[in-house]
């Protein structure tokens, strides 16, 4: 005589919905009725699709004691539905080896469409070699934050040793006014290492006088040499160093710098 039927706990559900965990892959609504129960298997059908499954019985582990939300049966397996069968999910994904002494954390199920993944912590580890390597590149940072400076501070200085060579260059104190000329020039200073004849744009005949040691070239204005006076100094690149005033009333500079 055949055994009589127990009902199973999921049998004995009706017609109440409950819900799988973890969800079946490929179904989105996770809500689910009873239908009818065999040997093999339960058939249970989803209360928003009304897609029928069959659920092997090994693969059912229990049914929740809480109702609230909603019931929950266990599956053994995370299953997926493939053209209306219930297999069990294959996932292609390399899982990375765990760390020495680390220990298994609980697997996670895949989230559903539209909700964030699981957030996993990832250790990260101190070791002797990962402390060491750590060391190694502070040294390089700090190696390079080290050049960094280092040619910031160069530039700065180049371009301030430029600016100072090109800039406007200082007005020195000569002993001469412009009463003095050639001779009287020459008897305070010397002779000039050399000098060379020039015309002004306004016409006048200018004698240069080229003192290179003490850095500086005078000018002179006349008819000639002998009649020649002082109007002032040009420096390195022609720059004035020294004026006098005319007999006009006017700075010898402006005409100096017109002459350059």
């Amino acid at each position: 005589m055949p055994a009589p039927h127990i009902p199973t706990p999921l049998e004995q559900l009706g017609h109440r919905p409950f819900s799988f965990y973890p969800a079946i892959q490929n179904i989105q609504h996770n809500e689910w009725q009873f239908r009818r129960a065999q040997a093999d298997g339960i058939q249970v059908v989803n209360t928003k699709s009304q897609q029928e499954l069959w659920i092997p019985r090994g693969f059912l582990s229990g049914v929740s004691s809480i109702e609230e939300p909603v019931v929950i049966v266990g599956l053994l397996k995370e299953l997926e539905c493939r053209e209306g069968v219930v297999v069990p999910h294959v996932r292609r994904v390399i899982e990375i080896p765990r760390a020495v002494n680390d220990v298994p954390r609980p697997w996670l199920s895949a989230p559903h469409p539209g909700q964030l993944a699981p957030v996993v912590g990832i250790r990260v580890e101190s070791g002797p070699e990962s402390q060491k390597g750590r060391k190694v590149l502070g040294a390089v940072a700090a190696g390079i934050l080290t050049c960094i400076v280092g040619m910031v501070i160069f530039r700065d200085a180049t371009a301030g040793s430029r600016a100072r060579f090109f800039g406007a260059a200082s007005r020195l104190s000569l002993p001469f006014t412009g009463s003095d000329d050639y001779e009287s020039i020459v008897s305070r200073i010397g002779y000039p290492e050399s000098s060379r004849t020039s015309t002004a744009p306004d016409g006048r005949s200018l004698y240069l006088l080229r003192y290179p040691d003490r850095g500086f070239t005078l000018v002179l204005s006349g008819g000639d040499r002998a009649h020649a006076f002082y109007l002032g100094a040009l420096g390195r690149g022609g720059r004035v160093v020294h004026s006098v005033m005319q007999p006009n009333g006017q700075d010898s500079a402006a005409f100096l710098i017109r002459m350059r």
